[in-house]
């Protein structure tokens, strides 16, 4: 029996039983989960109804990723995932849907923050920074960039959570595209009370499964 999305075999909102009045029809057709995986991109082409496709992602390894509160997206390395609401085996095998949360490289998002603020993100490597200043002198730019820069550093503020992943080298994310429809997974870092919250998660699961063992 083919995949079917009809509501037809459900029972009545009173509990009875529906009649049998016709097979499955075409445009009622469901099919087979994507279940795309970490790896090296692998995509392929569906065609759907009208003459359209869909691109059904098999394996993908990078996407876009937008920083809300600065305003940027860049493309990053998916690492893995770290947290699923609906299954913990999405977790386990490393599954890319959507409203995963996923650790991504933060590499590219520090270098646009050290670029744009002329400041590391994070205090170790502000340490470091004042260290090659003093061996190699300050490096000289005109005074609008200078007054640019100092205007920019007064609103560099980073959330101390943020700082600590940026410490590590890797970010908490979630997707926010279909990667078994569109072929992409692209989404947005966490911030404020949603990485509060997912963080919460992603510590409660970690304490049951060590209860467990």
């Amino acid at each position: 029996m083919g995949i079917s999305r009809s509501s037809r075999h459900k029972r009545s909102h009173t509990g009875a039983q529906r009649p049998h009045y016709r097979k499955k029809r075409k445009f009622e057709l469901g099919r087979q989960p994507a279940n795309t995986k970490l790896g090296p991109k692998r995509i392929h082409t569906v065609r759907v109804r009208g003459g359209n496709l869909k691109y059904r992602a098999l394996r993908l390894d990078s996407g876009n990723f937008a920083w809300g509160s600065e305003q940027v997206t860049r493309k990053t390395r998916i690492i893995g995932v770290v947290y699923n609401a609906s299954n913990n085996e999405l977790v386990r095998t490393n599954t890319l849907v959507k409203g995963a949360i996923i650790q991504v490289d933060a590499t590219p998002f520090r270098q646009w923050y050290e670029a744009h603020y002329a400041q590391p993100v994070t205090k170790r490597g502000a340490k470091k920074e004042a260290g090659a200043h003093d061996a190699e002198g300050e490096k000289k730019a005109s005074n609008h960039v200078q007054r640019k820069l100092e205007e920019r550093k007064k609103d560099a503020k980073i959330d101390p959570l943020l700082e600590t992943q940026f410490a590590a080298g890797r970010l908490y994310a979630a997707i926010s595209s279909r990667p078994g429809q569109s072929g992409r997974a692209d989404g947005y870092i966490l911030e404020g009370r949603e990485l509060e919250f997912y963080l919460r998660k992603i510590r409660t699961g970690k304490q049951k499964h060590a209860h467990a063992a």
